[in-house]
């Protein structure tokens, strides 16, 4: 899979053939221009939704997908209320950077952003023309944010969201750039296409393409609070890193199934998610894997930590649940 981008408009997600149907089916893959937000319409079951991303801050999670749709929960996942969102396109990325303050990016080059956590939205830029969906959003603090997505695409925001500028990771690369991380020390990761991967040190300014250990499409990274790096994506693969990216050793899986997300559990303990149902759970920081199965085998797409014991899976299924094996 190439992972480029196809229908009537250039607009699909990233992952699957049928994930991108779901998605042109949400957001109709049409150019607006400037014409006014719609309103996402409130649904009763747009907790079993497709969702493809969270975020947690604060005591607060916000969850975003299809049709415009934003849950929040204020009680680790036990109950979600549908926020008041001036958009109906595809949400693809959502971040944090308090309990009240956060942005979400999605397709029709959407960011919206809250500030009374999560509960209602205002939207802040708005480019349908370009037929470049963004993927992922992340902020330095309260003004300095990143947000990427399909061709290259990089957008930089210097004042919390009013006013954003076009940039780029490798000015004669137009590959998706599917995920920004930041580890602990303040290092920024981006996972790509084709195999490609990027490291900041200075903030999103400067990136270096880092050597990649195979071809296909990275879909996400995790940087481990004790300075590891994971880097997951099509069929499977999996790899670890203890330089920062310089070198790189696969991890055996056992599964062929695209891993999509990552999550830290505590010290040395992380669990990965994917498609048709798959989790890996690790207990030695990502040295080895053991891989589980959902009987529903519907596609995790995003992770978030729900109470001591359990986890939070975001995908096809909406949301679930995941107990954690002790």
């Amino acid at each position: 899979m190439s992972g480029r981008f196809t229908g009537p408009s250039g607009v699909c997600v990233i992952l699957l053939s049928w994930l991108a149907s779901l998605a042109l089916l949400a957001t109709g893959a049409r150019a607006e221009g400037a014409a006014p937000a719609e309103r996402a319409v409130k649904a009763p079951l747009a907790p079993r939704s497709l969702l493809l991303d969270v975020a947690s801050r604060g005591g607060r999670l916000v969850a975003v997908g299809e049709r415009g749709h934003i849950l929040v929960s204020g009680d680790a996942g036990r109950s979600w209320v549908q926020a008041e969102v001036p958009n109906r396109a595809l949400l693809t990325g959502v971040y944090l950077h308090d309990g009240k303050l956060g942005w979400v990016v999605g397709h029709d080059e959407v960011v919206l952003r809250t500030r009374d956590g999560g509960g209602t939205w205002e939207r802040v830029h708005h480019a349908p023309e370009n037929e470049k969906p963004l993927l992922d959003v992340w902020f330095a603090d309260a003004r300095r944010g990143l947000a990427i997505g399909a061709y290259g695409g990089l957008l930089a925001t210097e004042d919390g969201g009013d006013t954003w500028q076009r940039s780029s990771v490798n000015g004669e690369d137009d590959f998706h750039l599917n995920q920004i991380v930041a580890a602990s020390d303040g290092t920024l990761y981006l996972a790509a296409e084709a195999g490609h991967l990027y490291r900041s040190d200075d903030g999103g300014r400067v990136w270096t393409p880092l050597p990649s250990p195979y071809q296909g499409s990275f879909f996400g990274l995790l940087p481990l609070s004790d300075g590891p790096l994971l880097a997951f994506g099509l069929r499977g693969h999996l790899f670890r890193s203890s330089d920062r990216g310089a070198t790189w050793t696969k991890i055996e899986t056992g599964t062929d199934a695209t891993l999509t997300s990552g999550l830290e559990l505590g010290p040395g303990r992380l669990v990965l998610g994917g498609m048709a149902g798959t989790l890996l759970w690790s207990e030695d920081g990502g040295r080895t894997v053991r891989k589980q199965e959902l009987s529903d085998r519907k596609a995790i797409v995003a992770l978030a930590r729900g109470d001591e014991r359990t986890v939070l899976l975001f995908g096809e299924g909406g949301i679930r649940r995941a107990e954690i094996e002790r």
